[in-house]
């Protein structure tokens, strides 16, 4: 089956003049079964250049209704293929964090499809997903019950592997990511939280400020897979949040084996960071920990197009799909 047949272009409806054959040889790694390794670094002609046009659509469900961006990399061939689920910061939209993270050039190198659900500012004025409140914090109502929803409603009109369907999200998007973790395991076989908060650390927006400054005492993420971003010098959200998320994550089940913990000073302009290695019984990465050395509230190895991203920090959005793609098929076990 072909995706699409869309004609390439950037993000402001430019037409894109990169030869969408030069991603060829590297789009071919997915098929091949491979995944880019820790530190990777793609052929830089390729990055910042997404060779199709992300689509707005509009998703009406019985839960709430919500629009979304939709990326399909054109001439995408075959099936079934990944999906990656992108959650936005507060004061962004799905353009923005597309622009921001580059995940569509990704995309195009590693072949999966993905989509970036848009607060409505009528459910948040400023933008940000409602991770604090308790009826947005659990399966089947409010926020999380709308996103599936969108999920669903992408996986039934495309060839998606079932087996493969991965959240990410920033700030308050990645503490919606911890939502969705928990409250859907049977949907996503891995997670990324990037500068964000743990599941239920907070239960109104009172006590979201408190916990983001000093940390709160989340619940049990469950037993997804997830990477976890976060820079020493948040002012916006403390980096024991970060910490508090890696225990949360690591309370579903018991590491197979010792944890790894790796130290990279800053080098050629990139930051310096500690990444730990928390394994399951497959000798994969269960639980992974980046910590930034000196790093704000921004999306690291972000690009300058987008908002909040910090181009100088280590190449989380690539990292991310490393992390994703080596849980590819995971063995989905439902919460009781």
């Amino acid at each position: 089956m072909t995706f699409s047949g869309m004609r390439a272009r950037h993000l402001d409806g430019a037409p894109d003049e990169q030869d969408p054959t030069a991603a060829e040889p590297v789009r071919s790694l997915l098929a091949d079964g491979l995944v880019p390794s820790p530190g990777a670094v793609l052929p830089p002609l390729i990055r910042g250049q997404s060779l199709g046009e992300l689509q707005r659509r509009t998703h009406l469900g019985v839960d709430g209704s919500r629009g979304y961006g939709l990326y399909v990399p054109p001439g995408l061939d075959g099936g079934p293929v990944p999906l990656v689920v992108m959650l936005h910061g507060g004061a962004q939209n799905a353009f923005d964090f597309a622009a921001g993270t580059d995940m569509n050039c990704l995309a195009d190198n590693y072949s999966f499809v993905v989509v970036y659900p848009e607060q409505s500012r009528e459910a948040n004025p400023g933008g940000f997903w409602n991770w604090f409140r308790p009826q947005d914090q659990q399966a089947g109502s409010g926020e999380p019950a709308i996103i599936a929803g969108i999920v669903a409603e992408v996986m039934a009109e495309l060839p998606i592997d079932a087996g493969a369907v991965y959240v990410a999200g920033l700030s308050a998007g990645g503490a919606m990511s911890t939502v969705m973790a928990a409250a859907y395991p049977e949907l996503f076989a891995a997670a990324g939280v990037h500068s964000g908060v743990g599941y239920r650390a907070a239960a109104d927006a009172g006590t979201a400020f408190g916990v983001m400054q000093n940390g709160g005492k989340p619940d049990p993420h469950g037993v997804v897979p997830m990477i976890v971003f976060h820079g020493t010098r948040d002012g916006t959200v403390a980096a024991v949040n970060g910490e508090q998320i890696v225990r949360a994550a690591r309370s579903g089940e018991p590491d197979a084996g010792p944890v790894t913990t790796e130290r990279v000073a800053a080098q050629d302009g990139v930051r310096g960071y500690t990444r730990s290695v928390h394994p399951d019984a497959a000798g994969r990465a269960r639980v992974e920990s980046w910590l930034v050395d000196g790093g704000g509230h921004a999306w690291f190895g972000g690009r300058p197009a987008g908002s909040y991203t910090d181009p100088s920090g280590p190449d989380a959005s690539l990292e991310m799909v490393r992390f994703f793609l080596s849980h590819r098929g995971r063995v989905h076990t439902p919460q009781v």
